[in-house]
């Protein structure tokens, strides 16, 4: 199994297939960061690219984001339990009892895999809100759901780190709260929208920065990972 990592920092495999996941996982220390394995990635991949990096001793988020009816999203939750993930995450929007039934299960199976929801895609901006039917503002969606998640008993939730200040005011400091959108400030913002630097993120509530393109597309992965930490521990 991997080894436990101190490191808050959880880098995004986001490449089209297992050879330049590998080959990127191959740069990185697996005790300086965990590494998240998201949709096009395991889709492509399977099992296998988890499989594949914890033979490396790097724990993995598994960043599928459910959403589906209760029993649905219980059972695929349990699935990537199965694959000894250190993380898997459901959408909040799909509901409390999605998420307690989820959760319980992991209980009973007496699984370690933390089990977190996503309030808000950071990708998001109030103006797009409306689109999907939301008229609140965005911080009280975010809360809203954050809210619902820790009542369906949830480690957490990924959230932008401009709401970390908010979330762990309202849900207190066992709650995890996971940040994507993570830039250093040379780095190009990209598509996300509600953006942080790492040491602000983790100064405001953060406790663990998913960071995608700001190491995976730097010229030394390594080299940018390290100068990372260095700014925050």
């Amino acid at each position: 199994m991997p080894n436990p990592v101190m490191s808050p920092v959880i880098v995004a495999l986001d490449t089209p297939t297992m050879d330049a996941a590998l080959a990127l996982a191959d740069k990185l220390d697996p005790a300086l960061c965990r590494l998240k394995v998201g949709k096009e990635l395991f889709t492509r991949s399977g099992p296998a690219i988890v499989q594949a990096l914890q033979q490396r001793q790097f724990e993995v988020f598994l960043d599928l984001k459910f959403h589906d009816i209760p029993n649905t999203t219980a059972q695929a939750v349990l699935a990537a339990a199965d694959l000894g993930v250190w993380m898997v995450n459901v959408h909040a929007s799909a509901g409390y009892d999605a998420m307690s039934l989820a959760k319980q299960r992991l209980v009973d199976g007496n699984y370690d895999t933390l089990l977190i929801a996503v309030t808000v895609l950071t990708s998001m901006s109030s103006d797009i809100l409306p689109q999907i039917g939301v008229t609140g503002n965005l911080n009280t969606q975010v809360s809203r759901l954050a809210k619902l998640t820790q009542q369906a008993g949830l480690d957490g939730v990924v959230c932008s780190a401009q709401e970390a200040k908010i979330l762990k005011a309202l849900c207190g400091t066992d709650f995890k709260l996971i940040t994507p959108g993570i830039r250093l400030p040379e780095d190009n913002p990209d598509d996300q929208h509600r953006i942080c630097t790492p040491k602000q993120a983790l100064n405001d509530g953060a406790d663990y920065l998913v960071i995608g393109r700001s190491i995976t597309e730097a010229d030394d992965p390594a080299a940018k990972l390290k100068k990372i930490l260095q700014s925050i521990l």
